[in-house]
């Protein structure tokens, strides 16, 4: 009998026993997130000072997830070209990925989902300001387990709109991951360095 279960319910023990996933923490797997960054403009960095009072004035009060999107998630991507060919966004996207010994079923819906060419580039999921970055990672990971072309690299960010973790997952073989350190939205520069890589990913994907 097939069991059905929810991706926002998963742990990564779960995940690693029933789909089989390894950490890497190897930092040649997943360098593009503090290697050859590009540089931003000024007008980028101003942007980015706007964000932040955005946030500041957001975080007085409980910041809903639709919030987040809008306020934070949105106009990151915006900056780092998603929204522009050869990408393109969709919103809400339901997955569903079966363990290895097909007895069990996970259901979920992805936040955010940026494709280019049928392939699966960006996996966003984003929690409500109080939650832990945790409860996100293997949720993204899960829905990143789901993409149908499994021969490139995919690249996920897990966000509660202060606190950013990226993510990058192979799934050639045995399927491995790997995680950045977590980025602070009020620590000096750590937005800076998010756009950065959220550059960098684009210039890589497109």
């Amino acid at each position: 009998m097939v069991q059905t279960m929810a991706a926002d319910k998963l742990t990564l023990y779960e995940l690693e026993q029933q789909f089989a996933l390894q950490h890497v923490s190897d930092a040649q797997f997943f360098p593009e997130w503090k290697s050859d960054l590009p540089a931003l403009t000024p007008q980028e960095a101003q942007r980015l000072e706007r964000l932040q009072a955005v946030y500041a004035n957001l975080s007085r009060r409980s910041v809903l997830e639709s919030t987040i999107k809008m306020a934070i998630v949105s106009p990151l991507l915006d900056l780092a070209g998603f929204f522009l060919p050869p990408f393109y966004v969709n919103t809400e996207e339901e997955i569903h990925i079966t363990a290895q010994e097909d007895d069990l079923l996970v259901r979920g819906r992805i936040d955010i989902l940026v494709l280019k060419d049928q392939f699966w580039v960006r996996v966003i999921e984003s929690k409500r300001a109080e939650f832990s970055l945790k409860v996100g990672i293997p949720q993204a990971l899960a829905y990143m387990l789901a993409t149908p072309q499994p021969a490139r690299p995919l690249y996920g960010m897990v966000t509660n709109g202060s606190n950013f973790v990226f993510l990058k997952l192979v799934r050639q073989n045995i399927p491995c991951y790997a995680r950045s350190h977590e980025f602070i939205l009020e620590q000096r520069n750590d937005l800076e360095t998010v756009l950065q890589i959220l550059k960098r990913f684009a210039a890589i994907l497109a």
